[in-house]
Order: structure tokens, then sequence, then C-alpha cells
């Protein structure tokens, strides 16, 4: 009989339908390596899909956990320059179309037929997961796995900040959200130099403390004030990283003429306001998803060097079998990031 191995798993579409469920281990293919996974966080995604209220499809029944790095155990007969041995972390796209224009681009997280870790296959809430080996980077020797398995939603906030985002040294900028994204969005417009509040609801309180440990301003409930602090006009760029579409009605309050709002948080409930402001505001409306090759090694190479310190989002690590324990935690707003630990 094959060996068992334990998983959270998102058996059903149903609110609540994940619970702990025996595997087997997956049979890697010529170009794919199997990862002995280390630690894997806990993404506002997994909350989503474990709470029924997500935008996207998933392939039910599917392993949970998409933010995840461990050592190679073995390799792909046509995979080059990996070895077992080596430390890793993996990107998400585990599926994509390698002849789809975008794709062929670099921009294969556009791809329409991408399909991820944690939803569209098996991800690493358990003890080994099938990588092609196209998504994997190293990790440097002096970097903790439950430092790097957070490499994901940096690059997240890496591409919403400074590749789909025009901020410049001195401006000032509004993050919406004090989730995991949020803050993170938040510390990176810090090292570009911004002036950055993070805004958030009472019940908040705790994150936003989290966000003021990068040296950002924090605001609960309404940040006019801060946002026409300066010249009356509103804040350079607000980022809507809240997981609601709704909050866009605010970031076109607070965001100046001629300015830009990044939504990089979503959810799917309709919106029922009216875009005028973003015609009569001349306002930029950018939509921020995922990541590709370059923003991981930029991103990797900013939290090996410290620049980027993850150390204060981490709530504490939970060995899978407490997964529930560590998704309330998170749920509730009592921490940023949950870290698994596989068994």
């Amino acid at each position: 009989m094959p060996e068992k191995y334990l998983a959270v798993i998102n058996y059903a579409e149903q609110k609540g339908s994940v619970e702990i469920r025996e595997i087997t281990k997956p049979e890697i293919g010529d170009e794919d390596v199997l990862i002995e996974v280390a630690n894997v966080g806990v993404c506002g995604s997994d909350l989503h899909q474990w709470t029924a209220d997500h935008s996207w499809k998933v392939n039910y029944p599917v392993v949970l956990g998409h933010e995840f790095g461990g050592h190679i155990l073995e390799v792909g007969s046509s995979v080059k320059n990996w070895k077992a041995g080596d430390k890793v972390v993996s990107e998400t796209a585990a599926v994509i179309n390698p002849n789809n224009p975008l794709s062929k681009q670099g921009l294969y997280n556009l791809d329409p037929d991408r399909k991820g870790f944690g939803y569209g296959v098996n991800g690493a809430m358990t003890k080994y997961v099938k990588v092609p080996a196209r998504c994997l980077h190293r990790v440097p020797e002096h970097l903790p796995f439950e430092q790097a398995c957070l490499t994901e939603p940096c690059c997240v906030a890496y591409n919403a900040v400074v590749n789909n985002s025009r901020i410049k040294p001195g401006d000032r900028v509004i993050v919406l959200g004090p989730g995991t994204i949020g803050i993170l969005c938040a510390a990176i417009a810090k090292l570009c130099g911004a002036e950055v509040a993070v805004t958030g609801l009472q019940t908040d309180v705790h994150r936003l403390n989290i966000a003021k440990k990068y040296g950002c301003e924090i605001i609960v409930g309404d940040a006019t004030a801060w946002a026409k602090q300066r010249d009356g006009l509103g804040a350079d760029c607000v980022i809507d990283a809240a997981g609601t579409s709704i909050t866009l009605k605010i970031a076109l309050d607070l965001v100046r003429p001629n300015g830009q709002i990044t939504k990089v948080g979503w959810g799917p409930q309709p919106l029922n306001f009216s875009l005028d402001p973003l015609v009569q505001k001349n306002v930029t409306l950018q939509g921020s998803f995922s990541h590709n090759w370059p923003v991981w090694e930029r991103v990797i190479a900013l939290i090996a060097s410290g620049k980027l310190d993850v150390k204060p989002i981490i709530g504490g690590v939970w060995s899978i079998t407490e997964w529930h324990e560590a998704f309330e935690k998170m749920h509730k707003g009592e921490i940023v990031k949950s870290v698994l630990k596989p068994v």
C-alpha cells in the first residue's frame, strides 16, 4: 500500500468545506520536481475558499496552499540545473499555455488558461507537492523557510506597487486594508520613498499596529484628512488591498485629480455606484494580478538582504493539523499571517 500523508483539502464549494484528509505522494513528470514542503503560508484566498465567498473556479477536491518553500526531493528526467536537496520557493502558475501570446511575453500570470496551486491543482498544505521546474527560484541558505515561504505575497505587493503604480519619492500613498497584501504594499511603497498611510476599521487595530512597524501612518476609519493634508487635493495613489470591491468608492473619494488607484484586492460583490468621479477627476484605475519570474528574483533579493522584512507580519507557525486555528486567527483579524508546517 502506498504511504499516506495528511493534507488540508477544500473538498466542495459549500462554506466550511475544508478538512484534513490523507493523500498519497504525487508522481512527477519529466519536467517536474517533487518538493518536500518546509512551510506554507495561509493566504486570504485560502480563507475565501473556506468561507465560500471567492470569485474564481476551484477544481474540487484540491489541496490548499500556494505560498510555500522546501527542498527538492526528486527531479524529472528532463529537468536541468536543479538537483535533490536544493532549497527553493515556487511560483504559483502551476499550469500555463506556453503558446499563449501573453505567456510568450513572460506575462504568463495573465494567461487565461493559467491554473494555480491551491485551486486549479493540488497545493502545498501537505508534505509533498509536484511543481514544474520552470516555477522554481533558489533560496539563500541563511533565509529561514518561515520567511521564504512568504515570497509569493511579497511578489503580489511588489507587482502592484512597483510595476503597476506610478509611485515616486515623496508621493502620498494610502493603502486600504491592513491584511497581508495591504501591509506588504505599504512596506514596498515606503521602499519607493513614499509617505504611506494604512487604513482599516476599529476591528483592524492590531493589524494596523503591524503596519506601524514599517513606518506607516495608521488610520482607523476616514482617511480624508490625511489624504488632503498637503495641498487639499487628495492622495497621489490609493492602493485598494481590501478583500471587497466596494472599497473602490472610498478610493475614488481619497485620490487626487490625475492620481491613480491600484486595485489589488477583490471580491465578487457588485459595486452599485457611479464611476463618474473616475472620469471627472481624470483618475487612472489600474488592476494588478499575481506576478512573474523577474518579480520573484527581485523580491527574493530584497527579503534576503533584509530590506524587506517579513518577520513582523508572521503571527505564528502551526502544524497543518491545527489549520483551523491558524485560519480562524487570520479570519478574525487577530494576526496578519499564519504559517503552517507539514507533519
